[in-house]
This record gives C-alpha cells, structure tokens and sequence, in this order.
C-alpha cells in the first residue's frame, strides 16, 4: 500500500461495488470511519460481505442473508481476517457505508468520509495483521486528504450501532499511527484517533 490512483488503492484487491455516487462538491474527505463486518454473523473467511456489497447475496444461503439482501450498502474497504485488503469504491466517490451519521456537528458524514470496514465483530478481538494494514491504510489516506480524525462507526451513529465494538483497541491503532494521544475521547464515544 503505497499509493491512490483516481482514488484506488495499489496493491489492494478491486472488487468494484454499484453502490456508490458523487460527493458533494462542498466536501473535501475529512473522516475516515472504522466498521466491523462478518456475514454470516460471527463467521468469517466467506464471500458474504463482498456479495452484499456488490448486491450478489443470495438470500437462500443462510437465513440471516434473506433479512439484508434487498440492502444497496458499500464501504471503500474491507479488510480480512488475513489481512488481505479489497477496495469496493475509489476514495473520490462517496460510499454508502455510514447512514444516519453526525461528527462533529456535521450531518451525513458519507459525505465526508471514507468507511473501512474491518472482519470481525463485537465479541471477538481483531488480528494483529489486520491493525497494521489498517495503520498503512490510513496513512496513505492521510497523505493524500486532509483526515482530521478516524473514528468508528459508533461514534458516528451512537444511537444505532455498536461497531467497531468494545474489542477494537483504538491504543494499538494509535501507537501504529505513530500519533500523539492528544485529547482523552469523549466520555459517549468509543475511542477514535485525531488527525
């Protein structure tokens, strides 16, 4: 991971998503919001996220897929279990990745971000491999956007999700970002990294 293209990240694996539109003209990328995703819930290793967000699920291979395969939602990146890093949307694009969403006092923040979800969930912690490309990651957008924080997406949407959830360790993220702590978070927000 060196570098963007038109937004796209060598190196990583293209897996180009529908499910995207323009940014606003007004909004330059500010926020990069860290997820967590596995589909089949709790499972990880399959095809599930990159068919949901390529709207290829299919309904009939597990009963939790039935419930979101009408869903149209997308994120930049994903990254494995394995470390393995896929891009879904270019970084110029706005991916529909956070939903109802304020940061900051600003409202829908797909405008201004870029959403990295990560294969895990909230009852399991994640890989090493998986903090340091999220570390890489992050810094070549912060090369490239004027990032002032990296967030998740409870942060963002407190009322409705729980993601990255209590097993993500925002001070290891922080001592790969070489970054200083700056300010302690929010008492209601669950971590975040400053820009």
């Amino acid at each position: 991971m060196k570098h963007l293209t038109d937004g796209w990240l060598a190196g990583a694996e293209c897996c180009a998503s529908p499910n995207f539109d323009v940014r606003p003209d007004c909004c330059d990328v500010r926020l990069v919001v860290v997820h967590a995703i596995s589909l089949p819930p709790e499972e990880f290793g399959g095809p599930g996220v990159s068919q949901l967000f390529t709207n290829a699920l299919d309904p009939a291979a597990h009963p939790y897929f039935a419930t979101i395969c009408d869903l149209r939602v997308s994120a930049h990146f994903f990254i494995r279990r394995d470390g393995l890093v896929m891009q879904f949307v270019s970084t110029d694009m706005r991916a529909w990745h956070a939903g109802v969403s304020n940061w900051r006092g600003r409202e829908r923040c797909n405008d201004f971000s870029i959403g990295i979800e990560l294969e895990g969930s909230d009852t399991q912690p994640f890989e090493p491999v998986q903090y340091e490309r999220l570390a890489a990651l992050v810094k070549v957008l912060r090369a490239h956007y004027p990032i002032d924080d990296v967030v998740g997406h409870s942060d963002i949407a407190p009322e409705r999700k729980t993601d990255p959830g209590p097993f993500f360790d925002w001070e290891r993220l922080r001592g790969l970002l070489a970054a200083p702590l700056g300010a302690p978070p929010r008492p209601d927000a669950g971590g975040g990294v400053p820009g």
